[in-house]
């Protein structure tokens, strides 16, 4: 089998996208990407400053693009209640939930929720359930969700899932990325091929995620650290990018898979299917977690009805 690159990336004009986390690193090299092929792409950023500055990178690299800007934090549920309800009102192809924290100290959302948990897994399960509507009027609709390697680390401790008696920031991320994945497959059993749901992973790759906890614990040497072992290790964030646009393009790809590098440990090399933790394909724990997202964000994924098994 060839190697897949982003060359083989089909005509994506009249595909409609929205990416999340889309200001840098690997939600700014999915974007890129896309727009070469000719997709109109929302860029779904929380900050309007960097926001507005990956607009301009991105013009100057395809100059006739068709992309736009829309404000997304999904750390509060008031913003993704918002900007869902501006965006959903056309069809949507493609939504890339791509936004992510990592390993940070304890904070909660504007909502009350562990910010890791909060920001990766229920931001997305509720902006996902909100533009339902958007994507089940596109024949073919796909949702990729961006898990990570490290969801093997993880646990669903549903007694504890905002750290409150105990919080390990790893153990926090772990548990973010495992839901994550857990969703994507959750989705796709309960779209029954009305939409199509996988997961993805970028390997280790460089971006300023490995930055961001380090920054706000006040370490100066964790960073040197992190940033150095980045440098060593890491992939770019132009590789680490292509698992999630093989997801999101690829003709092959199937529902409730997950899409990774195929290198050593998965933490690099050309994208393709990868193993997960076998407990992440358990239908009594999709649903649990679907249970308790749906109580906690208030989106209840209604088109969808409910589950029959």
């Amino acid at each position: 089998m060839a190697k897949w690159t982003t060359d083989d990336i089909p005509d994506l004009t009249g595909t409609r996208v929205i990416v999340t986390g889309a200001n840098s690193g690997i939600g700014l090299r999915t974007v890129l990407e896309l727009a070469r092929h000719g997709a109109t792409v929302v860029l779904a950023c929380r900050s309007a400053e960097r926001g507005r500055a990956a607009l301009d990178r991105v013009r100057a690299a395809v100059p006739d693009c068709d992309i736009t800007l829309g404000s997304l934090d999904l750390a509060d549920l008031g913003s993704v209640r918002a900007f869902a309800e501006e965006q959903g009102e056309q069809g949507l192809d493609l939504l890339i939930n791509n936004a992510g924290v990592m390993a940070l100290p304890h904070r909660t959302t504007a909502d009350g929720f562990e910010l890791q948990f909060g920001t990766n897994h229920l931001g997305h399960f509720a902006l996902t359930g909100l533009l339902l509507p958007a994507l089940l009027d596109r024949p073919g609709a796909r949702v990729v969700t961006v898990t990570s390697m490290m969801h093997r680390l993880g646990r669903l401790d549903f007694d504890d899932l905002d750290g409150e008696r105990r919080y390990g920031k790893w153990t926090a991320y772990c548990r973010s990325k495992l839901a994550n994945l857990v969703f994507a497959k959750e989705l796709d059993r309960r779209a029954g091929g009305r939409l199509v749901s996988v997961a993805a992973h970028p390997g280790y790759a460089a971006t300023n995620l490995q930055q961001a906890g380090p920054r706000m614990a006040g370490s100066r040497i964790g960073g040197l650290v992190q940033g150095l072992g980045t440098a060593i290790l890491a992939q770019s964030d132009a590789a680490g990018a292509q698992p999630t646009l093989y997801a999101a393009t690829a003709a092959d790809v199937r529902g409730g898979q997950c899409y990774g590098p195929r290198g050593p440990g998965q933490s690099r090399g050309a994208p393709h299917r990868v193993p997960t933790l076998r407990a992440a394909d358990d239908p009594g724990l999709g649903r649990r977690l679907w249970e308790v997202s749906a109580e906690r964000t208030g989106v209840t994924y209604e088109a969808l009805g409910a589950r029959t098994d």
